[in-house]
């Protein structure tokens, strides 16, 4: 474990135990052990480079799962976050009303795995298909649908950020915010080390 500013964090290493699942898209890495359910607390700007961060926090724990993501993406998620509905469909929406039109729904979407400090997700549909996707696309998509969000306890061990309980909320925040403006996505991308 490292740490900086009270916070811990897990340093990176290559996933233990990987399966290869073929899925509608092909074939790509996925965690086959547990998985824990996730909350979005909300996006986030990394500083100094003003990079966005898509922040996932255990249902039932302390953990959180920073995401760095592209800024559209950033956009995306926010405004399903909040509840804004866009003057005309994001490309988001128009994927939540073409699954619906299909008549399948999103079970629910998994963050997979955490590899050379790229985050992978899969989108399972109702019809028990499981499609591969970037976890911004798939965080933005769960919160459309309200399906939920789960994360593999392997990525979480490996990315995971712990914030001690007896820290007051307020200070929480603030201790994660010193953490964001220190850290870099560079620092994930170091597995091994």
């Amino acid at each position: 474990m490292q740490s900086c500013c009270g916070l811990r964090w897990s340093a990176l290493g290559g996933p233990d135990s990987l399966c290869t699942n073929t899925t509608a898209s092909g074939s790509f890495p996925s965690y086959a052990g547990r998985m824990i359910p996730m909350d979005v607390v909300g996006v986030r700007m990394e500083m100094p480079s003003n990079t966005p961060i898509v922040l996932l926090r255990e249902a039932e724990g302390v953990r959180y799962l920073p995401i760095w993501v592209g800024a559209a993406e950033a956009t995306a998620i926010a405004y399903a976050h909040q509840g804004v509905v866009p003057p005309r469909p994001m490309t988001h929406d128009l994927m939540k009303d073409l699954l619906e039109a299909l008549g399948t729904e999103i079970r629910e979407v998994r963050i997979t795995d955490l590899s050379d400090g790229v985050f992978y997700a899969t989108i399972v549909l109702s019809s028990g298909v499981e499609v591969s996707a970037r976890p911004s696309d798939a965080i933005a998509l769960a919160l459309r649908t309200e399906a939920p969000i789960v994360g593999s306890a392997e990525v979480l061990e490996q990315a995971g950020i712990e914030i001690a309980d007896e820290v007051p909320e307020e200070d929480q925040v603030e201790k994660f915010r010193e953490f964001l403006d220190q850290v870099t996505p560079e620092d994930f991308g170091t597995a091994g080390t």
